[in-house]
Protein backbone atom coordinates (compact mmCIF):
# COMPACT_ATOMS: atom_id res chain seq x y z
CA UNK A 1 0.00 0.00 0.00
CA UNK A 2 1.29 3.39 -0.71
CA UNK A 3 -0.35 7.05 0.41
CA UNK A 4 0.15 9.46 -1.96
CA UNK A 5 1.03 13.32 -0.23
CA UNK A 6 -2.67 14.52 -2.36
CA UNK A 7 -3.86 11.60 0.09
CA UNK A 8 -2.33 12.81 3.01
CA UNK A 9 -3.30 16.33 2.68
CA UNK A 10 -6.85 15.49 2.39
CA UNK A 11 -6.59 13.45 5.46
CA UNK A 12 -4.57 15.43 7.55
CA UNK A 13 -6.29 14.92 11.05
CA UNK A 14 -5.85 11.20 10.25
CA UNK A 15 -2.19 10.70 9.27
CA UNK A 16 -0.29 13.96 8.99
CA UNK A 17 1.32 17.16 10.19
CA UNK A 18 1.37 20.22 8.50
CA UNK A 19 3.79 23.30 8.36
CA UNK A 20 3.64 26.43 6.90
CA UNK A 21 7.64 28.13 6.43
CA UNK A 22 8.19 30.72 3.96
CA UNK A 23 9.75 30.33 0.79
CA UNK A 24 9.69 27.13 0.11
CA UNK A 25 7.28 24.52 -1.85
CA UNK A 26 6.12 21.07 -0.65
CA UNK A 27 7.29 17.67 -2.14
CA UNK A 28 5.35 15.18 -3.53
CA UNK A 29 6.60 11.90 -1.79
CA UNK A 30 4.70 8.59 -1.06
CA UNK A 31 6.04 6.23 1.89
CA UNK A 32 5.32 2.40 1.93
CA UNK A 33 4.68 0.23 4.21
CA UNK A 34 2.13 2.36 5.93
CA UNK A 35 2.99 0.90 9.39
CA UNK A 36 5.61 -1.97 10.66
CA UNK A 37 4.61 -4.80 12.73
CA UNK A 38 7.53 -6.76 14.86
CA UNK A 39 7.25 -9.88 16.75
CA UNK A 40 9.43 -12.81 18.43
CA UNK A 41 10.35 -13.27 14.50
CA UNK A 42 10.44 -10.50 13.28
CA UNK A 43 12.65 -7.42 14.73
CA UNK A 44 13.82 -5.37 12.16
CA UNK A 45 11.97 -3.68 8.81
CA UNK A 46 12.36 -1.10 5.89
CA UNK A 47 10.70 1.94 5.02
CA UNK A 48 10.93 2.96 1.48
CA UNK A 49 10.53 7.10 0.90
CA UNK A 50 9.63 7.73 -3.04
CA UNK A 51 10.24 10.92 -4.31
CA UNK A 52 7.59 11.79 -7.15
CA UNK A 53 8.72 15.26 -7.98
CA UNK A 54 11.00 17.20 -9.68
CA UNK A 55 13.49 18.51 -7.47
CA UNK A 56 15.50 16.78 -4.56
CA UNK A 57 13.39 16.02 -1.21
CA UNK A 58 14.99 16.04 1.69
CA UNK A 59 14.11 14.66 5.21
CA UNK A 60 14.97 14.19 8.50
CA UNK A 61 13.10 10.99 10.80
CA UNK A 62 12.66 10.97 14.88
CA UNK A 63 11.20 8.15 16.68
CA UNK A 64 8.19 8.84 19.05
CA UNK A 65 6.65 6.40 21.87
CA UNK A 66 3.07 6.71 21.10
CA UNK A 67 0.62 6.62 23.63
CA UNK A 68 -3.01 7.87 24.74
CA UNK A 69 -4.54 9.57 27.71
CA UNK A 70 -7.44 9.36 29.34
CA UNK A 71 -9.91 11.05 26.48
CA UNK A 72 -8.00 8.79 23.58
CA UNK A 73 -6.01 11.66 22.62
CA UNK A 74 -2.72 10.59 21.00
CA UNK A 75 0.42 11.66 23.19
CA UNK A 76 3.88 11.51 21.59
CA UNK A 77 7.75 11.70 23.14
CA UNK A 78 10.93 11.35 21.71
CA UNK A 79 12.33 7.93 22.39
CA UNK A 80 15.44 5.52 22.16
CA UNK A 81 13.68 2.31 21.88
CA UNK A 82 13.90 2.18 18.52
CA UNK A 83 17.30 1.78 15.98
CA UNK A 84 16.71 3.42 12.66
CA UNK A 85 18.97 4.72 9.77
CA UNK A 86 19.50 7.11 8.04
CA UNK A 87 18.08 10.17 10.51
CA UNK A 88 18.72 12.77 7.83
CA UNK A 89 18.57 11.90 3.77
CA UNK A 90 18.47 13.20 0.24
CA UNK A 91 16.12 11.48 -1.67
CA UNK A 92 17.24 12.28 -5.83
CA UNK A 93 13.66 13.26 -8.57
CA UNK A 94 12.06 10.05 -9.01
CA UNK A 95 13.76 8.48 -7.01
CA UNK A 96 13.52 5.88 -3.71
CA UNK A 97 15.93 5.56 -0.73
CA UNK A 98 15.27 3.23 1.86
CA UNK A 99 14.88 3.42 5.79
CA UNK A 100 15.72 0.67 8.17
CA UNK A 101 14.44 0.45 11.74
CA UNK A 102 14.14 -2.20 14.31
CA UNK A 103 13.41 -2.53 18.29
CA UNK A 104 16.09 -2.55 21.03
CA UNK A 105 14.05 -4.31 23.77
CA UNK A 106 11.42 -5.98 22.44
CA UNK A 107 7.35 -6.01 23.88
CA UNK A 108 7.06 -8.76 26.75
CA UNK A 109 3.18 -8.66 28.09
CA UNK A 110 2.13 -5.51 26.25
CA UNK A 111 2.39 -4.30 22.44
CA UNK A 112 4.56 -1.17 22.40
CA UNK A 113 3.71 1.36 20.47
CA UNK A 114 5.55 3.92 18.14
CA UNK A 115 5.25 6.53 15.02
CA UNK A 116 8.48 7.08 13.31
CA UNK A 117 8.18 10.38 11.86
CA UNK A 118 9.16 11.38 8.23
CA UNK A 119 9.44 14.67 7.78
CA UNK A 120 10.47 16.90 4.71
CA UNK A 121 13.01 19.74 5.23
CA UNK A 122 12.00 22.63 2.32
CA UNK A 123 15.02 23.97 0.43
CA UNK A 124 14.86 27.92 1.06
CA UNK A 125 13.96 29.38 -1.96
CA UNK A 126 13.21 33.47 -2.98
CA UNK A 127 9.49 34.01 -3.33
CA UNK A 128 7.56 35.78 -6.23
CA UNK A 129 4.52 37.20 -4.63
CA UNK A 130 2.71 35.92 -2.27
CA UNK A 131 3.49 32.14 -1.80
CA UNK A 132 2.21 29.43 0.58
CA UNK A 133 4.53 25.86 1.59
CA UNK A 134 3.75 23.06 3.05
CA UNK A 135 6.20 20.71 4.71
CA UNK A 136 4.64 17.53 5.15
CA UNK A 137 5.31 15.20 8.18
CA UNK A 138 4.27 11.76 8.15
CA UNK A 139 4.19 9.34 10.83
CA UNK A 140 4.57 5.33 10.26
CA UNK A 141 3.53 3.20 13.13
CA UNK A 142 5.32 0.94 14.69
CA UNK A 143 3.85 -2.10 16.83
CA UNK A 144 5.87 -4.22 19.17
CA UNK A 145 3.64 -7.47 19.58
CA UNK A 146 3.84 -9.20 22.85
CA UNK A 147 4.23 -12.57 22.95
CA UNK A 148 0.75 -13.91 23.35
CA UNK A 149 -1.84 -11.68 21.99
CA UNK A 150 -5.08 -11.00 23.28
CA UNK A 151 -7.51 -8.65 21.93
CA UNK A 152 -10.14 -7.81 24.28
CA UNK A 153 -12.53 -4.70 24.92
CA UNK A 154 -15.55 -3.18 26.52
CA UNK A 155 -18.71 -0.55 26.71
CA UNK A 156 -17.74 1.48 29.87
CA UNK A 157 -20.54 3.55 28.87
CA UNK A 158 -23.69 4.19 26.53
CA UNK A 159 -26.67 6.36 27.33
CA UNK A 160 -28.97 8.87 25.28
CA UNK A 161 -29.33 12.64 26.60
CA UNK A 162 -30.76 15.71 25.01
CA UNK A 163 -31.17 13.86 21.99
CA UNK A 164 -27.27 13.37 22.25
CA UNK A 165 -26.02 9.43 22.22
CA UNK A 166 -22.90 8.74 23.76
CA UNK A 167 -20.90 5.36 24.23
CA UNK A 168 -17.59 4.81 25.77
CA UNK A 169 -15.01 2.48 25.07
CA UNK A 170 -11.91 0.79 26.61
CA UNK A 171 -9.08 -1.48 24.83
CA UNK A 172 -8.76 -3.97 27.97
CA UNK A 173 -6.44 -6.05 26.10
CA UNK A 174 -2.69 -6.03 25.31
CA UNK A 175 -3.25 -5.06 21.88
CA UNK A 176 -4.07 -1.97 19.33
CA UNK A 177 -7.61 -1.81 18.13
CA UNK A 178 -8.60 -0.16 14.91
CA UNK A 179 -12.05 1.23 15.20
CA UNK A 180 -12.96 0.67 11.80
CA UNK A 181 -16.75 2.22 12.49
CA UNK A 182 -19.39 2.35 15.56
CA UNK A 183 -22.45 1.47 14.38
CA UNK A 184 -25.54 2.93 15.87
CA UNK A 185 -29.57 1.45 15.02
CA UNK A 186 -32.66 2.20 16.51
CA UNK A 187 -35.97 0.50 16.65
CA UNK A 188 -39.42 1.35 17.35
CA UNK A 189 -41.54 -0.75 19.96
CA UNK A 190 -42.71 -3.41 17.11
CA UNK A 191 -39.11 -3.53 16.29
CA UNK A 192 -38.85 -1.47 13.11
CA UNK A 193 -36.15 0.33 12.35
CA UNK A 194 -36.28 4.31 13.18
CA UNK A 195 -32.45 5.35 12.57
CA UNK A 196 -29.36 4.55 11.41
CA UNK A 197 -25.87 6.28 11.84
CA UNK A 198 -22.13 5.06 11.60
CA UNK A 199 -19.68 7.01 13.83
CA UNK A 200 -15.95 6.58 12.09
CA UNK A 201 -12.85 5.40 14.16
CA UNK A 202 -9.12 5.34 14.70
CA UNK A 203 -6.86 3.20 16.85
CA UNK A 204 -7.25 2.85 20.11
CA UNK A 205 -3.96 1.62 22.55
CA UNK A 206 -4.12 -1.02 24.75
CA UNK A 207 -5.27 0.18 27.83
CA UNK A 208 -6.85 3.61 26.70
CA UNK A 209 -10.41 4.87 26.36
CA UNK A 210 -12.38 6.93 24.10
CA UNK A 211 -16.17 8.07 23.78
CA UNK A 212 -17.86 8.81 20.92
CA UNK A 213 -21.13 10.49 20.67
CA UNK A 214 -23.61 11.85 18.26
CA UNK A 215 -26.96 13.64 18.08
CA UNK A 216 -30.10 12.01 16.58
CA UNK A 217 -32.66 13.08 14.76
CA UNK A 218 -35.40 14.18 17.22
CA UNK A 219 -38.32 12.51 15.39
CA UNK A 220 -36.28 9.66 15.26
CA UNK A 221 -35.37 9.93 18.86
CA UNK A 222 -38.65 9.89 20.34
CA UNK A 223 -39.69 7.05 18.43
CA UNK A 224 -36.69 4.98 19.04
CA UNK A 225 -37.34 2.08 21.80
CA UNK A 226 -34.10 0.79 21.90
CA UNK A 227 -31.18 1.65 20.05
CA UNK A 228 -28.41 -1.17 19.18
CA UNK A 229 -24.66 0.19 19.37
CA UNK A 230 -21.86 -2.60 17.34
CA UNK A 231 -18.24 -1.46 17.86
CA UNK A 232 -16.75 -3.20 14.41
CA UNK A 233 -12.67 -3.11 14.96
CA UNK A 234 -9.80 -5.12 12.89
CA UNK A 235 -9.59 -7.81 15.95
CA UNK A 236 -12.96 -8.01 17.73
CA UNK A 237 -16.74 -6.73 17.68
CA UNK A 238 -18.82 -5.14 20.55
CA UNK A 239 -22.26 -5.15 20.71
CA UNK A 240 -24.56 -3.36 23.58
CA UNK A 241 -28.38 -2.47 23.72
CA UNK A 242 -29.85 0.58 25.11
CA UNK A 243 -33.15 1.02 26.19
CA UNK A 244 -34.61 4.73 25.79
CA UNK A 245 -37.82 6.42 26.24
CA UNK A 246 -38.66 10.20 24.63
CA UNK A 247 -38.03 11.86 27.84
CA UNK A 248 -34.23 11.45 26.71
CA UNK A 249 -34.47 13.44 23.62
CA UNK A 250 -35.87 16.71 24.92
Amino acid sequence: MAIRTSFVLALSLICAFFFLPDGARGGEFRVTPIRLVFDARTKTGVITVTNEAEEKLQCQVKAFEWTQDAGGKDVYEETQDLIFFPKIMTVDPKSERVIRAGIKVPAVAREKTYRLFIEEIPEPKKAQGTAIAVAIRFGVPIFSQPVKEEARGVVERCDLAKGVVTVGLKNTGNVHLVINTVKLVGRDQKGGQTLAKDLSGWYLLNGASRTYSAPLARDACIRTATLDVEIVTDKINLKHKLNTDASMCK
